[in-house]
Formats: structure tokens, C-alpha cells, sequence
């Protein structure tokens, strides 16, 4: 999106000199002359989004999913470490660590795993 703004930009200014031209030989008014222009540059703009396959949708498609997905897991995660869904599930969550976390229940107390999601999430953003 931000590489098109350019192009934008350029049609924009190009059209606003055509539309007004136009407007001219034809008598409109301001209003429907800045009607015209807005129907147009809006039909260009969608063509370029069409044309390099960028529509701003697409940007906030992967927020609409990866946030309630966040918000599932996160609850699901918590209900489970804290014996809501029965204590069978806290004693294997508590028994059933690995390497240096043997307690799945208890806090991390070295932040080697926060630390580590941290990253790993803004190495996803970056790239």
C-alpha cells in the first residue's frame, strides 16, 4: 500500500485537472464536480489494489483470526493450570514439565520462555 501512494497521489492529481476541465465544458457545479472525482479516483484506486493484489483488508485479515485464536488458547491454557477443568489435569500439568521447567503450574522463574515468545513474535512482525 505504501509503495502505490505515488501512483495515488499522481492519478489523483492528474484526475483533478481532467474532472475540472471536464467540469468546465460541461457547467457542473463544485459539488458535482467533486462528486465525480471521488467516483473516479475510488474506481482507479480499487483497480490498482486489483492490479498489485494489495487490498487494505488483507492487512488486518490475519488480526481478525490470530486475535480470538489468542484469546481461546490463552483461556483454555489458564482453565487448565489452575484446576478449573478438574484436578486430574493440575497434577499433570504440575508433574509434567520438561528440561527446566518440571512444573508447568508454577511461574518461570529463569524467563527463559517469555522472553523467548517475545522474540519469536517480533522476529514474525519484522519479517
Amino acid at each position: 500500500l505504501e509503495n502505490l501512494q505515488p501512483e495515488i497521489q499522481e492519478l489523483a492529481k492528474r484526475l483533478r485537472y481532467e474532472v475540472s476541465v471536464r467540469g468546465k465544458q460541461l457547467g457542473w457545479s463544485e459539488k458535482v464536480a467533486r462528486f465525480h472525482f471521488t467516483k473516479n479516483m475510488r474506481r482507479m484506486v480499487t483497480e490498482l489494489y486489483i492490479r498489485d493484489n494489495c487490498h487494505p483488508f488483507k492487512a488486518t485479515l490475519l488480526l481478525w483470526v490470530q486475535i480470538p485464536m489468542w484469546l481461546c488458547v490463552s483461556l483454555a491454557l489458564r482453565n487448565c493450570s489452575v484446576g478449573a477443568r478438574g484436578p486430574a489435569v493440575q497434577e499433570q500439568f504440575s508433574s509434567g514439565g520438561a528440561l527446566w521447567f518440571p512444573d508447568l503450574t508454577a511461574p518461570d522463574s529463569t524467563w527463559i520462555l517469555p522472553v523467548s515468545l517475545g522474540l519469536v513474535n517480533l522476529l514474525v512482525v519484522e519479517v
